[in-house]
């Protein structure tokens, strides 16, 4: 079993930086794609960056490409997503995820784990 504990999050203005940090437990976390994925009100779980278990591959979707970047300490057992030139539209809750393969996808249902989120409110 492998536990995901988001932080990081936080109410910061438009323009501003957030790096989320997810920490993960389980001596398999090295082998395993991680990635995070984004909930607003009303609307749907949605990827927003997935990385490989050596991190050499990673995946964006087209919203936060250049301006998010998705990264790995497997030392540390961490996976982290700084965020910056943050938007309104980035408001959400922020959730950790990881799947029993090396490789990342952007489908939510193809990942085994999941953390229990974490708020990130950007105010314009």
């Amino acid at each position: 079993q492998v536990q995901l504990v988001e932080s990081g999050g936080g109410l910061v203005q438009a323009g501003g930086s957030l790096r989320l940090s997810c920490a993960a437990s389980g001596r398999t976390f090295s082998s395993y794609a991680m990635g995070w994925f984004r909930q607003a009100p009303g609307k749907e779980r949605e990827v927003v960056a997935a990385i490989s278990w050596s991190g050499g591959s990673t995946l964006y979707a087209d919203s936060v490409k250049g301006r998010f970047t998705i990264s790995r300490d497997n030392a540390k057992n961490t996976v982290y997503l700084q965020m910056n030139s943050l938007k309104p539209e980035d408001t959400a809750v922020y959730y950790c995820a990881g799947r029993t393969s090396r490789y990342p996808i952007s489908s939510r249902d193809e990942y085994d784990y999941w953390g229990q989120g974490t708020q990130v409110t950007v105010s314009s």
